[in-house]
């Protein structure tokens, strides 16, 4: 076993003396108490008696007397270590974590060493990695040792949700002769993924390969969901196919990471494509489980495919698969997104008989289904059911939460009950909830679509004051209101604002404004917009009928007011890609701005 360098970058002035009885056998402390008495009281834990003998000197140098002693055992000098800190409110340094880290690996004593990084690095807010490093190297002389440390502590910073210095740990362990493994890089890699910093994870999988660093079956999932989620499915099925290369199999989860990329991306296909890959996996001999199909089902549904849905309803029942709350509530949110709301609740009367309780967002779908068939009294009569008799959700009772009143809001609004509304939404606020991006473009839109924009825009400053981020839908829904109200000028200055705080004018603003000055007959600044729109390659607004349909600028020299009258003549005044009315809460899992329903459809309760 190896043995520790006995000392720091600058030993302090030894406050005790040395254990080494080099002359007669000198005692450990200057009041002549024993190190066996030392090391009895911290065993015993007897803190009131060390507390004395600590504070006539000073705790850090005692702990560096220990740290530098070969007769106390490792175990008690980190029992010393834990009470200074909390008695004494001892920050220790930096190179005194690392010094207990070696003795404790030195000892083998893994979990004590993971626990003692995630106190460091919960603890220390600001943390070198250089400085921890250059510790590690003059404390240790094993380098296996100082990877195994150096390892841990970039799974401590990823556990406490400081994946940026964990990268940092990661970029620079090479420069340090250090070798971080799959333990800590894997998590690093999941959280990464999380925070949608797909570019780190791409050099880091790519940095992990030259580093002979071989990736396993989870760190090759990983990666593939990470490409998945962000659109990138070339460079996914380019991992699948290294994955394959290298001897690792791909299993259920690789195939339900690639279906979630195509069910997530959109297009032409895209569910075509996400079915064949359900086939390719059971001819590989990999059994789909109940994720596969609720992803496949979510997709089908979102892409106003409801039969799909249901069909595979029936093939995973034929598989002898249990279809579970998510599966029920995303097919009863499709029938109701769809205006099926009585298929709905046929199908959640089939959950309950099924030995499934229907969830608070089993009630939201249905909700939003009666309030999008404009049958408020159904709508209100389920959701004083739910106040009444509550609704059981994992052993717990559960009231009605924000997306649920959204998707009533939204209704009485669209009905033209804006009493109703006010008073649900005060409602509301009482029991504690608070408003979320739905819900405050539900009161945008409302307002424009009556003419009153301007006190619509002081609702977005509202919006701002109570730290609640505007999306596109709530900016486009004031400039569509600037528009109808013959006012694209005004318009314009929100397209300023919506810029200005980080939001890009997207294919529905562009429709609003040409549509704007078309209206009250400037051409020019409507062509204008065209132009800008197809430079900046906004080309997947479909005018709908046969009008203008993704028109490239290239070659053509730009649009023509022309250009523009033909593609308002086609429909495209309207806001693809946008639901129609804010105020309700849109098909599929994801509702209105992403959020809505589909917020209590996903993998909660």
């Amino acid at each position: 076993m190896y043995r520790l360098r006995r000392r720091l970058t600058s030993p302090p002035p030894l406050l005790l003396h040395t254990l080494a009885a080099a002359q007669g056998g000198e005692s450990f402390i200057t009041n002549s108490i024993p190190p066996s008495q030392i090391a009895s009281l911290i065993s015993e834990q007897k803190w009131s008696h060390l507390k004395p003998i600590i504070e006539s000197s000073d705790p850090t140098r005692f702990l560096h007397q220990l740290l530098h002693s070969d007769e106390f055992d490792t175990a008690l000098v980190l029992s010393f270590f834990k009470w200074s800190q909390a008695d004494f409110q001892v920050t220790h340094s930096t190179e005194h974590y690392v010094k207990l880290c070696i003795l404790l690996a030195n000892d083998k004593k893994y979990p004590k060493i993971r626990s003692l990084l995630h106190t460091f690095v919960k603890r220390c807010k600001l943390i070198s990695i250089p400085n921890f490093c250059n510790a590690l190297l003059t404390l240790g002389d094993d380098s296996c040792a100082n990877s195994v440390v150096f390892d841990m502590l970039i799974l401590a910073c990823v556990k406490n949700g400081r994946p940026e210095l964990a990268l940092e740990g990661f970029r620079r362990a090479r420069d340090y002769g250090l070798k971080p493994s799959l333990i800590s890089c894997n998590p690093m890699l999941s959280a990464l993924c999380n925070e949608c910093r797909i570019g780190d994870v791409e050099f880091v999988y790519k940095e992990m390969v030259r580093r002979k660093l071989v990736p396993n079956l989870i760190t090759y999932n990983t990666v593939i969901s990470g490409f998945g989620k962000a659109g990138k499915l070339n460079k996914a099925i380019d991992v699948v196919e290294n994955m394959k290369i290298n001897g690792v199999s791909p299993n259920v989860v690789t195939y339900n990471a690639l279906i979630t990329g195509y069910c997530k991306k959109g297009g032409a296909g895209r569910m075509y494509k996400a079915d064949m890959l359900l086939k390719e996996m059971v001819d590989s001999g990999i059994s789909p489980n109940v994720i596969t199909y609720n992803i496949l089902i979510d997709g089908f549904c979102k892409d106003d495919n409801v039969a799909a849905g249901i069909r595979l309803l029936k093939e995973m029942r034929a598989r002898g698969l249990t279809p579970c709350v998510i599966t029920y509530n995303t097919l009863i949110n499709g029938l109701c997104g769809s205006g099926r709301i009585e298929e709905g609740i046929r199908l959640r009367d089939e959950m309950s008989e099924s030995g499934l309780e229907p969830n608070i967002g089993t009630y939201t779908a249905l909700i939003n289904g009666f309030s999008k068939k404009n049958l408020l009294e159904e709508a209100r009569e389920l959701f004083d059911e739910i106040i009444e008799k509550g609704v059981v959700s994992v052993n717990k009772m559960v009231s009605p939460n924000v997306s649920t009143y959204n998707c009533l809001i939204g209704g009485y609004y669209e009905d033209g009950n804006a009493e109703a509304a006010r008073k649900l939404l005060e409602e509301m606020e009482e029991k504690g909830l608070v408003p979320d991006v739905v819900t405050y473009n539900v009161r945008i839109n409302a307002m424009c679509d009556v003419g009153e924009t301007r006190k619509a825009v002081r609702i977005l400053d509202e919006m701002r004051k109570k730290g609640v981020d505007p999306s596109h839908i709530t900016y486009n829904a004031l400039i569509g209101g600037y528009c109808k109200q013959g006012n694209p000028n005004a318009a314009l200055t929100l397209r300023k604002r919506m810029e200005k705080e980080g939001k890009r004018s997207n294919v529905v603003t562009y429709n609003l404004l040409i549509k704007g000055f078309s209206e009250i007959g400037k051409m020019e600044e409507a062509n204008g917009f065209l132009n800008e729109m197809l430079e900046k390659g906004s080309t997947k607004a479909v005018a709908g009928g046969g009008g203008w349909r993704g028109t490239s600028s290239s070659g053509g020299g730009g649009a023509t007011a022309g250009t523009v009258r033909r593609w308002l003549g086609g429909g495209g005044g309207g806001v693809p890609g946008e639901t129609a009315s804010p105020g309700r809460c849109g098909g599929g899992l994801q509702g209105m701005c992403g959020g809505g329903v589909g917020a209590d459809l996903g993998f909660g309760g």
